[in-house]
């Protein structure tokens, strides 16, 4: 009986059990932190991310994601051990941020341009923040300090691509996909890059406007998920507090902070970042204290990305046949990778 209470699939069902109850007990902080996570998703998130949705929806339905592939393919296989179509995914999920990478590698494992192995090492490393969040937002808003963006997106971003090359050693013995041009083939590269971008093209077959039309439908199912994701871990969070759980595990790091020596106002930092990245930079930024050690804790957040971006992911990713495992465990590395760089590099690119 005790096994049975203890199986993943029971302890899910007595969190649930015990989250509804911290509802019922609290129901107008509950009604409050939906309101907050709805505000997020509303003016930061939708128009953040429904324009690169759309976007990415409409250059796959052009090609350019075969056109890509053709033209990268010498590079990503032997780097990453991923097609040359990952290249695209790479672009857009650095550009736009989390969970663009996880979205667009879903496209390709749809059209079956990728096994389920190179899908893995794709998600892996192209979950990562956008620019325009971990400058505008984290350096300047949070921080006060447009100097300290150079380390957090040498540590974020240089540790992110460490993880795609360390990734190539996962699943090392399964067979990769076919390259988009065959041995046998010759020619100039980019008139075969411009030819399959063509034939994909004719193949999907849609007019511009039905095409527009698909794009802005799926894009909205899309964020219509990615709000429902937000406003629940906003709500969980909350309920959380007032348990006294978030109380309990800041307690815990701080002994564990004090063993090692970092500062203990760190670790409401590193308790909100493990849930939701925006709060998480946000209190690394206001703790105070020694520059470099926040700096270091706001490159963990970044690189780890919170529960609420992990939900996101695996929603998107299940209908794929991509694990989730592989995924957490990437997230693990990259944040250590990251806050170790913020070190190693500090004094090259750290704040004078």
């Amino acid at each position: 009986m005790l096994r049975a209470w203890l199986r993943p699939d029971a302890a899910i069902a007595w969190a649930t059990i015990g989250l509804c109850l911290l509802l019922i007990a609290f129901p107008t902080e509950a009604l409050h932190s939906s309101v907050r996570g709805l505000a997020v998703w509303w003016e930061v998130l939708f128009p953040a991310l429904f324009p690169f949705f759309v976007l990415s929806e409409i250059l796959l339905g052009f090609g350019i994601v075969h056109f890509l592939g053709t033209l990268l393919d010498p590079f990503m296989r032997p780097l990453f051990r991923i097609p040359g179509s990952g290249g695209f995914v790479v672009a857009m999920g650095y550009v736009s941020g989390y969970p663009v990478g996880a979205r667009l590698t879903a496209k390709l494992r749809e059209q079956e341009l990728i096994t389920r192995t190179e899908g893995e090492r794709l998600v892996a490393f192209t979950t990562t923040s956008d620019p325009i969040f971990l400058i505008g937002a984290v350096s300047i808003g949070f921080f006060h300090r447009v100097d300290l963006a150079p380390i957090l997106a040498a540590a974020h971003y240089g540790s992110g691509l460490l993880i795609g090359f360390l990734m190539r050693y996962h699943g090392r013995k399964e067979p990769m996909s076919e390259p988009p041009v065959k041995a046998e083939q010759r020619g100039n590269r980019l008139v075969q890059a411009l030819q399959a971008m063509h034939k994909a093209r004719l193949q999907d077959g849609r007019p511009f406007g039905r095409l527009l039309q698909d794009s802005v439908q799926s894009a909205l199912r899309l964020m219509i998920v990615v709000g429902g994701l937000v406003v629940f871990f906003s709500t969980m969070m909350e309920m959380l507090r007032q348990s006294g759980a978030i109380d309990a595990l800041t307690n815990l790091l701080q002994m564990l902070f004090g063993y090692i020596g970092l500062p203990k106002p760190l670790t409401d930092a590193v308790v909100f970042g493990l849930f939701e990245v925006t709060l998480g930079s946000r209190s690394a930024g206001a703790a105070g204290g020694v520059l470099m050690h926040q700096a270091a804790i706001a490159a963990w957040v970044l690189s780890w990305a919170g529960l609420s971006v992990h939900a996101q992911v695996a929603s998107i990713l299940s209908s794929t046949g991509l694990r989730y495992r592989p995924f957490v465990v990437a997230r693990f590395i990259h944040s250590i990778l990251a806050a170790l760089l913020v070190y190693a590099m500090w004094g090259m690119l750290g704040p004078n």
